[in-house]
């Protein structure tokens, strides 16, 4: 597990959400969906750095 990729993927996250509710507040569109994407991203990160540490549980067990 990468801590360094955990965080980056918690600031994207925090980022993402902070746009998205700017881009509802001012009612842009554009900035809206900017925001959700980053979050999108951030999930990312997180489901790849999943799979790499179920991969090294399974070659440690073994």
């Amino acid at each position: 597990m990468s801590i360094e990729e955990r965080a980056k993927a918690v600031g994207k996250n925090i980022q993402g959400k902070a746009q998205e509710a700017a881009g509802d507040l001012t009612g842009d569109q554009k900035q809206r969906l900017e925001g959700k994407g980053k979050q999108v991203e951030a999930d990312a990160i997180n489901k790849k750095e999943d799979v790499k540490d179920a991969v090294k549980d399974t070659i440690d067990k073994a």
